[in-house]
Order: structure tokens, then C-alpha cells, then sequence
């Protein structure tokens, strides 16, 4: 398939997925003419790159842990270099922390909701 293409599939724009291929996170193969060419894994490669950018990880990180993955998201213990796994545990923290903090906010906002259906039920009970 060709960048457009890849491009609907996996909802990330053209400028994008040639930003990935720059920073090594995505290879696509070139046709006679030139035109980038992508296969299905790379939908699962896109789709694993921006599950990794969503939860934090920038891209310097990505480029190390994707060749560790594949399509079963298997790891591959071989490639883990000690500074890749220190790094992943301070991102793994991070993330945890992340995690806590919108946990938090997600179950304020809950609350929030919860007690304004509330007022708005009692208001419509007294109108009635």
C-alpha cells in the first residue's frame, strides 16, 4: 500500500508517518519509481508508535524498544541492553505516575458529573 493509504488506515497523516521513517521508527520498502511501499505489519507498527507516543514515550525511546517487539509484542531479552532497561523502568515509573494523576482527575470529573445529574434529577423532582 502506499503512504496514503497507510495513512487512512492508521489515522496518522502522511507528514507524520514520513516524521516516523526519519526518526527510524518506520521502513517502508520503495517501488521502481520510488513511491514508498507498506505492508500490513507496518499498519501494526503505526499503531504500536502511537500507542507508545500516547503513553509518553518520545521517539529516542520508541526507536530502541520497537525492534524488541514484534507483531505479538513479544520481547526479545537478547537486544535489552542494561541502559535501555534502566531507561524503560524510569519511563515505566513515570508512566505510573502519570497513570495515578489521571486516575485521580478522571474520578474527580466522575464525581463532578455524578453530582450535577444529581442536582439537576432534584430540581426537576421540586419543578414537578
Amino acid at each position: 500500500m502506499r503512504i496514503g493509504q497507510l495513512a487512512e488506515r492508521t489515522g496518522v497523516s502522511r507528514r507524520l508517518l514520513r516524521y516516523y521513517e526519519e526518526q527510524g521508527l518506520l521502513t517502508p520498502s520503495r517501488s521502481a519509481n520510488g513511491y514508498r511501499e507498506y505492508g500490513e505489519a507496518h499498519v501494526h507498527v503505526v499503531e504500536q508508535i502511537t500507542g507508545l507516543l500516547d503513553a509518553g514515550l518520545p521517539t529516542r525511546i520508541i526507536a530502541q524498544l520497537l525492534p524488541c517487539l514484534d507483531t505479538s509484542q513479544s520481547v526479545y531479552v537478547s537486544d535489552v541492553t542494561p541502559e535501555m532497561l534502566a531507561t524503560l523502568r524510569c519511563e515505566q515509573a513515570r508512566l505510573s505516575e502519570r497513570i495515578e494523576f489521571l486516575t485521580r482527575n478522571r474520578d474527580a470529573i466522575a464525581n463532578y458529573v455524578d453530582k450535577v445529574l444529581s442536582v439537576k434529577t432534584a430540581v426537576r423532582r421540586n419543578a414537578d
